[in-house]
């Protein structure tokens, strides 16, 4: 029976009193300033030069350059900060908190968007109004480039048309 007076004191004392425990859920989580957090990557300004990759120390990141791609293995992620300080764009982060939990491994991959390049606009038309020398020294080169050309065609001529003439 003592043992059960001690019980029941202590039930009564946590019935009367203000909870211990904190209300996670309806109010996130407050971490540290210098906790771990989870890798978050700015896909945007990322240059995938693959310095992350390589200055990671158990390997979780991989960069594909010809794809692209970049990917982390969040089981295999110690979250060093090695990768953050490496980077030389800044486009990696230690965001504070931490994945939600998962019953499968799985490996995050972002894929950057390829920006596709407006077509070059054509080049004005020149002038109207050249001066004498510019457009004989245009002539000339033009004549020049359809005289380097006849040779090229008269070897190309086919060898039974070519014979008849070398007998005359």
């Amino acid at each position: 029976m003592p043992q059960f007076l001690g019980f029941a004191k202590t039930v009564m004392k946590n019935l009367f009193s203000k909870p211990v425990t904190t209300s996670y859920p309806a109010e996130p989580k407050v971490y540290p300033e210098r906790s771990r957090g989870h890798v978050e990557i700015n896909i945007a300004d990322c240059i995938m030069c693959g310095m992350c990759m390589r200055s990671c120390p158990p390997g979780a990141i991989e960069v594909k350059r010809n794809e692209n791609t970049w990917s982390i293995n969040r089981f295999d992620c110690v979250q060093c900060g090695y990768c953050v300080e490496k980077c030389p764009k800044k486009c990696l982060s230690i965001v504070p908190g931490y994945q939600t939990p998962d019953s499968k491994k799985y490996v995050d991959t972002v894929t950057k968007p390829v920006v596709e390049q407006p077509a070059a606009a054509k080049p004005a038309a020149a002038p109207a109004a050249k001066p004498a020398a510019t457009a004989k020294s245009a002539d000339a080169e033009t004549k020049a480039v359809a005289e380097a050309a006849k040779p090229v065609a008269a070897e190309t001529k086919p060898a039974a048309e070519a014979a008849p003439k070398a007998a005359e």
